[in-house]
């Protein structure tokens, strides 16, 4: 008998490399209507921005909520991938020497390393623009308004006054627009709201475009919600505190950054033994959510002891 760990790895494994088909078939040479051409180059940063790496951790969460409320794994996968893109854009874009600065990336050079500053720019943005094409797209879900629903949420996840506008008060924290460049002090609050929008945004559409694709009634579209908040918070500290516990190898990418730049994250507020506690508690949040759900939701719920114990 397959172990439920074992299962979920299995399940985000097989969900992964479907993803990862998808989006090599999106990125592919051939111009679509409308395109007059594919540049070779921007390309070519497009599919190293994109391929080759991370868990596919928000396409699981939108298709395992997906199936949840019973909608088509296939057309979830579809708006899975759409999602990805745009967490592919963020990731182009935070690396580059203007935001983060970062050379590596999931153990890889990152875009503006191999293509330069200003492909890198444009990769971002048309990882952004193709994500809004697939998400729209009639095979997503049969009826527009479902659609358009989709969209205007992933709109609204990734741009002000989510996913961008916490990169942005991630910037002010840093004390990039003040004379002296000190970075800001933040609370508790401050830092909940910014992660929240930065990363956890993200994380909570997934969770609530599966809930839309499969038509989900009120009250399991509220559970959805509070599942992916909490999902959300938990992983942004299980990353904070692999900053400061894993190396480089481990992480991919330069570890201790965070430390280094004065970046107000809740382990540096409440200590890492606090943070690991809060961690901890947000998970048993987010599966308490999926109390009324069965075994219908054991996925989920192996995504928030995954959580914990990547942060570990």
């Amino acid at each position: 008998m397959t172990s439920a760990p074992d299962l979920f790895q299995s399940r985000l494994q097989e969900t992964g490399l479907a993803v990862e088909a998808l989006l090599d078939k999106l990125l592919g040479s051939t111009p679509l209507v409308s395109e007059t051409t594919r540049p070779d180059r921007l390309l070519a940063a497009m599919r190293h921005g994109a391929l080759g790496g991370g868990k596919r951790l928000r396409p699981f969460l939108l298709v395992e909520s997906a199936r949840l409320c019973g909608a088509a794994t296939e057309a979830a996968l579809l708006a899975g991938s759409a999602l990805e893109l745009v967490h592919c854009y963020s990731l182009v874009h935070d690396d580059l020497p203007a935001m983060d600065d970062d050379d590596l990336r999931r153990g890889r050079p990152t875009v503006h390393k191999v293509y330069d500053d200003a492909m890198a720019i444009l990769a971002g943005d048309a990882l952004l623009t193709l994500a809004f094409d697939v998400m729209s797209r009639p095979e997503i879900h049969e009826d527009a308004a479902v659609r358009l629903e989709l969209v205007r949420g992933l709109a609204r996840a990734s741009g002000l006054g989510g996913m961008a506008g916490g990169q942005a008060l991630d910037l002010e924290a840093e004390g990039r627009y003040e004379a002296d460049l000190k970075p800001l002090t933040l609370s508790e609050r401050d830092i909940r709201q910014l992660q929240a929008m930065k990363t956890g945004a993200l994380l909570l559409f997934a969770v609530e475009a599966g809930g839309i694709l499969g038509r989900a009634n009120a009250a399991t579209q509220s559970a959805l919600k509070s599942y992916g908040r909490a999902v959300g918070a938990a992983f942004q500290i299980a990353d904070d505190i692999l900053d400061v516990e894993a190396d480089t190898a481990t992480l991919g990418k330069e570890a201790g950054k965070d430390a280094d730049r004065g970046k107000g994250t809740l382990v540096q507020l409440l200590g890492l033994d606090a943070a690991k506690a809060e961690r901890d508690r947000l998970a048993r949040t987010a599966l308490e959510a999926l109390g009324n759900f069965g075994t219908d939701a054991d996925m989920l719920r192996a995504i928030a002891h995954f959580i914990v114990k990547r942060g570990h």
